[in-house]
């Protein structure tokens, strides 16, 4: 009798044992999927450096085509105001990934902001100088030269110390304006943008009167996506899918540039940008040109070793650095992205 009771007893305490152990694995498991859709939850502002037009149009498609969405990622585009530019609003948290040239992301590493670039676009230089003169830029000693407040100035500025050709710079902040009303001797301008603005009011674009950076020894890659290291450490599978959702937007532009277009001037329209399609389609083909590496003849999407040494050896010597930024620096264990 003694054996029957104890062995009921026991049988009790085991099925409320079990009860217990089934409770605390239902609540781990609601805590783990807590913990796991908290990252997929995040959502990451997406930044561009400039207002809407088609050199960000690989991101327009990625989130109009829902690859964002289906690689589970929340993203929202918000563009820079006259306020505040795309970096300040990194730098505060505002955004959590920002487009910037190499040259922008050595500057502003060198100034403390740890950054990590987790998709490089650009794999070549689109700076060119345009001669005012009908000269040379490179014997335009001395010359006032337009140089936009933003953008990738930095080697411009070191291009004129290398070359002995001490340019006084004017810093442009809107337009062309100045250029075209002779105040200038040269300006700085970009082959995708400014370029072909030229062109449309008929000026002079003879190669003669122009230095393409990427044919004299100053080709450095320019746009790239860019974190904060503390937000990619924090999040950096969610940081790898944003990027190769972005990949898989540019290579689908690549193919479809038409209703690419299409999509960017969704984003133009929707933010009063005055430009025009013939202009966008311009910019995305260029765009798309800059995007296949000079060696390979591939659209690469990385960033390459020997740019960043070749940049930030050339911005530390002309003292726009305080010290070499290795490449190291920023890619950060990044994950190769899959082709």
């Amino acid at each position: 009798m003694y054996l029957c009771n104890q062995n009921k007893y026991l049988s009790h305490k085991m099925k409320k044992y079990k009860r217990w152990l089934m409770m605390a694995l239902l609540c781990l498991c609601c805590i783990a999927r807590v913990y796991a859709n908290s990252e997929d939850n995040t959502t990451i502002v997406l930044t561009p450096h400039w207002t809407a037009q088609a050199q960000f149009a690989g991101y327009y498609v990625a989130e109009a085509k829902g690859f964002y969405r289906k690689a589970g990622v929340n993203v929202r585009i918000v563009h820079p105001t006259a306020t505040l530019s795309a970096f300040d609003l990194l730098r505060s948290g505002k955004c959590q990934a920002s487009t910037m040239a190499l040259s922008q992301a050595l500057e502003n590493v060198d100034g403390g902001i740890q950054l990590v670039n987790i998709l490089q676009t650009s794999m070549n230089s689109a700076l060119v100088i345009v001669s005012a003169r009908k000269k040379n830029p490179i014997t335009q000693k001395g010359a006032r030269v337009g140089v936009w407040v933003s953008g990738s100035r930095q080697i411009a500025l070191c291009m004129s110390v290398k070359e002995h050709l001490n340019y006084r710079w004017v810093k442009l902040a809107q337009n062309i304006n100045l250029f075209l009303t002779g105040a200038l001797d040269a300006m700085v301008i970009k082959s995708f943008n400014e370029y072909y603005q030229l062109m449309q009011v008929g000026f002079n674009l003879k190669e003669k009167y122009l230095f393409r950076f990427s044919q004299h020894g100053y080709n450095i890659q320019e746009d790239g996506l860019y974190m904060t290291r503390q937000f990619y450490s924090k999040h950096t599978q969610l940081a790898n899918k944003f990027a190769q959702a972005s990949r898989q937007g540019w290579e689908w532009a690549a193919k479809h540039p038409e209703e690419t277009l299409d999509i960017v001037m969704q984003y133009v329209n929707r933010d009063n940008i005055a430009t025009n399609r013939i202009m966008q389609r311009f910019m995305l083909n260029e765009i798309l040109k800059q995007q296949i590496d000079c060696q390979s003849g591939k659209r690469e999407f990385r960033l390459r070793q020997d740019m960043v040494e070749m940049a930030s050896q050339l911005m530390y010597s002309c003292k726009l650095l305080s010290r070499p930024i290795s490449y190291n620096e920023l890619v950060y264990n990044l994950q190769p992205l899959k082709h």
